[in-house]
């Protein structure tokens, strides 16, 4: 940008300023233009009613918000559905698998790696005399 003097930059806003005006278009007969045109939609009633507007739109908003919380609740309830019974089937096979293991011959296997051997005689009764002191 140069310096310039400052009539000149006026004399060339002055001819920017120059417009042409183009005739008002027509605007077609519908609804809308009725709606806005005619006078059924004035400032005085679109104030008026815009606390309704805000309390609809409000209400939308709940609306939506709960049905996203819905939507979160049942994807957790049947991820929990899932995890209850992926638990269900680990606690059936590691109760048969104890209960395996805790039978005669796998308990004499085990016990057999650490040097115990079942007793092949039958227990003996025990049995306790009774001391007479005298008094």
């Amino acid at each position: 940008m140069t310096n310039r003097l400052r009539t000149e930059i006026q004399d060339e806003e002055e001819v920017e300023e120059v417009i042409e005006e183009r005739p008002a278009r027509e605007l077609p007969d519908n609804f809308f233009t009725q709606l806005f045109t005619k006078g059924f939609l004035t400032t005085e009633r679109a104030t008026g009613a815009l606390p309704f507007v805000l309390f609809l739109a409000f209400l939308g908003m709940v609306y939506i918000g709960n049905m996203h919380y819905a939507e979160k609740s049942v994807r957790e309830i049947d991820a929990l559905t899932k995890e209850v019974k992926e638990l269900g089937w680990d606690y059936k096979s590691t109760k048969a698998d104890m209960a395996f293991k805790s039978t005669l011959t796998e308990v004499a296997k085990r016990a057999d790696t650490l040097g115990l051997s079942q007793s092949v005689d039958p227990p003996g009764k025990i049995t306790v005399k009774e001391v007479s002191d005298g008094n």
